[in-house]
Formats: C-alpha cells, structure tokens, sequence
C-alpha cells in the first residue's frame, strides 16, 4: 500500500512539473509575442534602424530616427528628422512624445533644437518598458506615430505564477534594523560544573559510575572508608548532571584529589567577543539572533551582561547570553555567531532583501501588474537581512515579487526582454 502511494505522489508530482514547465514555456510565448518592437536578442530586428541606429519611424518622405543617448549623461530622447532620407533643420520641427507605462504613469517629453537633432529636455527614467506616442508638426503638416518598447517584462498566468510559488507583497514602509555581527562560543556556567571529592581521606571501596554516565541530585557516586575512623561513607552528587572526568578506581585512596567531575548541560550561556570598535554599541537588553556555525540551532534572546576580560592587556570584552535549558542542540565549546540589533529606524518604503534581483547593471524588484511583470530598478539605502530600504525606483503601494521572484527573472532573459531602443 505505501509504494503504491509513493508511486501515485511521484506521478502528481511529475504532472505538476510539466504542467508548470509548459505554463511558464506558454507564458514566455505570450511574452515575446508582446515584446513587439522593443524586443532585442531576437533572430532579427523588428524595426528599420537609421544612421544612428535608432528606430526609424516614416510617413511618406517624412521621417523620424528616434533614439536614447545615454553615453555620459542621464538617458535622454535625441530625435533626427529627415525629409527624402536627407538631414531636416531641427528647428523647423515640433515634437511632443508621451510614454505610458505599466500602472498608469505617463511621463510626457518637450524637444527643443540642438545641433542636428531634437533633444528631450527631461530625462527618461528607468525602466525604458512602455507604450510611445509621437506627434510632429512639419510644413503645416501633422504626424502621429504609435510603438512599443517593452524590457524586462513577461505575461505569466495567475494560476501558474501561484503554482510555482510565486509571492506577491506591497512595498510599504518597514522597520530597518542596524545590526553587527559577533563570533563566539558556549560556555559551561560555574555552577553547572562541580569537581567530587572524598570528604575524609581514606580507602576507597567503591565507585558507581564512569566517564559518560548520568547522575541523579543526591544520588551516591563513591563509598570511601575513613581512614581515621574506619567508618563507610557515601559520597552524594550535588547535582544531576553528566560524569565527564574519573579520577580514581576503586582501593585506591582518597585525599585531596577529585574523584569525579560532574557538568550539568543545562547550565550553560553563550559569551561574545566584544573589539573595540563594537563595545561603544553593544549594551544590555539590545536583541541577538544567535546560531551555530554548523547545523541549524538558532535562538533569539537579550544580551543579559558586558564584562571586562580579566586579562587587562587584552582590549577584549564579553558579552554574555543565556542559552535556554534543555536545548541538547548547544554544548560547551561549541562555536556560535551572533547578531546584535543596536539601533532601530521605521523608513517610508522598504522591500524583502530575498526580492532583490539582478537585471543588466542593475539591482531591480520584478512589480506585479495583472499577470504581467516587469522590472523596477533601485535606488538602495540600508540593507539587513530582512529588508531593503528603496531610496528611488519603486512607488509605494506597488505589489512586487518576493519568493521565487527569480523564477520571473528567468522568464524574463528566456524572452529576450532585454535593453534596446
């Protein structure tokens, strides 16, 4: 019965695959279908290009070669009118141009005459994805042109998006955490180590346990004879612990040496290598995200002290957490980091640090619009492992990609949906 359900679950899981596989396939179709005239990385251009390999837009033996200059300067609109094929004045051309893009924005452009082109007196943010409107007005003559210029945008369905786990958050404001980052390690606490010794010197006639053996509150580990009295007398432990050192064997005598050495795993607390640069910052109370470095433990806890190591020519101090009882995870010795959150800012628009993605030069967000994706480059602030503070490229209340938002990303260069004019 359990292998042939294990048979039906690899099945639903092979269909759910292919299903996802020809969806995304499907979606990044539609995609490149959409690219129209903006699209590079196809097999061939999709548009005549003129001399300055711009898109060349035509009405009888009136012509525009629209470009975006960006070679030393914020990208602008140079636009090259031509009547017959031959350079036109600039000066004799009106242009207005508008772009509308995803969302509702429409950014509207004024030309003025320079040198040999008309020169957009506005700059032309990022992303260059958007529907482009031209009227001209030449020799009493009015021109109205209509293109698309689409990158770093693809279609995909809402039912494969969320089935591949794709999620959607609204970029908002959020609490931005400065944080440092501390190398350490656990500590046995004093009182969760006891050293067992013969409390009269004498014989000893018996010992109960060895190295690894746990031990009960009270319990008798050893049984020594006085030497003075002759008398047997049980040796309790002080506590429940573990036996991890033995000393003696039986009919051997008892002084001053410990028979055993007895640690109590619970008591232990993790202790923090404070440099110079971080004891102004570090106080008591602040929050601490610890973890160890192999394996998975991790707990979150205050930083209870700061102490001054004992040796005075070490510029060193430490600072102690307590490591919740119980949690076999942790052991004396182990090594552990932590990061300590010393100051706290709520900024006005923030988003997830895991959205983050990277598209030609830039550090971008994939926005949600319908079923449609597109990127959004960033201007970054601070940065922690949560949240990402945007200084510029996103507005606020924008839903945007947080999980699996590489999966978008993939989508997208699969397209071709890349930078060209």
């Amino acid at each position: 019965m359990f292998a042939k359900s294990k048979r039906r679950a690899l099945a639903r899981n092979i269909i759910i695959m292919a299903a996802l596989t020809s969806g995304l396939a499907a979606c990044g179709e539609r995609a490149e279908m959409q690219m129209g005239a903006g699209a590079a990385g196809a097999a061939e251009d999709e548009f005549e290009r003129g001399a300055h390999q711009g898109r060349m837009l035509r009405e009888g033996d009136f012509a525009l070669e629209i470009t975006v200059f960006e070679t030393g300067v914020p990208p602008e609109f140079r636009v090259y009118p031509t009547l017959d094929d031959r350079p036109l004045d600039p000066a004799q051309v009106r242009l207005t141009m508008a772009v509308s893009r995803l969302g509702g924005q429409v950014d509207r452009f004024v030309f003025v005459p320079q040198q040999d082109f008309l020169r957009a007196q506005s700059v032309l943010v990022e992303p260059h994805s958007f529907d482009v409107s031209a009227t001209v007005e030449y020799d009493g003559q009015r021109y109205d042109w209509e293109y698309a210029n689409y990158e770093g945008r693809t279609t995909i369905a809402r039912e494969v998006a969320d089935a591949a786990g794709v999620v959607v958050e609204t970029a908002g404001p959020a609490e931005i955490a400065e944080t440092i980052n501390l190398a350490g390690r656990v500590e046995l606490l004093p009182e969760g180590r006891a050293e067992i010794r013969a409390w009269y010197p004498g014989r000893i006639v018996e010992m109960t346990k060895i190295i690894g053996d746990t031990v009960r509150r009270g319990e008798t580990v050893a049984r020594v004879e006085a030497s003075d009295s002759l008398q047997i007398y049980a040796i309790p432990a002080p506590f429940a612990g573990v036996v991890v050192e033995r000393y003696a064997s039986v009919g051997g005598l008892a002084d001053a040496q410990p028979l055993y050495v007895i640690m109590d795993p619970t008591q232990l607390h993790a202790e923090f290598f404070l440099f110079p640069q971080d004891v102004e910052r570090v106080q008591v109370g602040q929050s601490i995200a610890i973890r160890g470095v192999s394996g998975d433990a991790r707990f979150e806890s205050t930083i209870e002290v700061v102490l001054s190591r004992a040796d005075a020519t070490m510029p060193i101090r430490i600072a102690h957490v307590e490591i919740p009882a119980g949690d076999d995870r942790w052991w004396p010795g182990m090594g552990i980091e932590g990061m300590v959150t010393v100051a706290t800012e709520q900024v006005p628009l923030a988003v997830r640090t895991l959205a983050l993605q990277r598209f030609r030069d830039f550090t971008v967000v994939y926005a949600r619009f319908g079923d449609t994706y597109e990127v959004r480059m960033l201007e970054l602030g601070r940065r922690t492992p949560e949240w990402t503070e945007v200084l510029g490229g996103l507005e606020p209340g924008t839903p945007y990609v947080t999980d699996n938002a590489f999966l978008i990303r993939a989508d997208v260069e699969k397209s071709g949906a890349v930078h060209d004019h």
